[in-house]
């Protein structure tokens, strides 16, 4: 009899996207059994020993300290704000876990898409050709992602965003539901766009922008 090998997995974070995390984990394994899901990882104490959805909370990044793993053990981080996920993918490196990205097996993405690592790709999603998607990117639900759209580092994408090609999205940004960008339009670093905008002009960075069409309503400061 084959014996399989599954790879070891914890889920950093322990809210409600970290739960639909593990039901993607679920349903990766079964189109082929890929991962042992070993529960997740939080900084809140209250959460530590709890169960989700059948999967331990099993403590803090201290969970690691002086624990030996025969292989790598990897890692995604499913907490949806851009400035907590940079730090708590520092302190995940920290500790020696490896990241790896998260793809549902219903998304349909062509073999021209570029992908660095940390990524979770949820169900339903199109990501169409020449796409560079970098770093601990979320990409939620339903969403649309045209030809030569560039998403830097810990940008989150919420449910059903439209995206149009030739986008540029850049480090950190929160890019709402239902929000549809025009083609070749540029998302400065840290900006938040508010659930159903229509971006039509460049977005500034660090900045709050709502509305059809979107504009900025305030400018903010983020040390990252």
């Amino acid at each position: 009899m084959r014996v399989i090998f599954l790879k070891k997995l914890v889920i950093i974070g322990a809210g409600g996207f970290a739960r639909e995390v593990a039901w993607l984990v679920e349903d990766i394994n079964a189109v082929k059994k890929e991962w042992e899901l070993l529960g997740f990882i939080d900084e809140n104490p209250v959460n530590h020993g709890k169960a989700l959805n059948g999967y331990p909370v099993l403590g803090d990044f201290g969970f690691f300290v002086n624990r030996q793993f025969d292989e790598p053990v990897y890692t995604v981080c499913a907490v949806g704000s851009p400035y907590a996920k940079i730090n708590l993918v520092k302190k995940a490196a920290e500790c020696g876990l490896q990241f790896t990205n998260l793809i549902h097996p219903s998304v349909k993405m062509s073999r021209y898409v570029e992908l660095g690592t940390g990524n979770i790709i949820c169900a339903g999603n199109i990501i169409t050709v020449n796409v560079s998607l970098s770093n601990h990117i979320i990409v939620n639900l339903n969403c649309t992602i045209g030809h030569d759209v560039i998403i830097q580092d810990y940008v989150t994408i919420l449910p059903g965003a439209n995206i149009s090609g030739n986008v540029k999205i850049k480090n950190g940004c929160d890019i709402g539901t239902n929000v549809s960008i025009i083609q070749g339009i540029n998302i400065g670093e840290w900006s938040i766009i508010g659930a159903g905008a229509v971006v039509v002009r460049d977005v500034p960075p660090y900045c709050t922008a709502v509305g059809v069409p979107a504009k900025p309503i305030k400018f903010h400061k983020i040390e990252a």
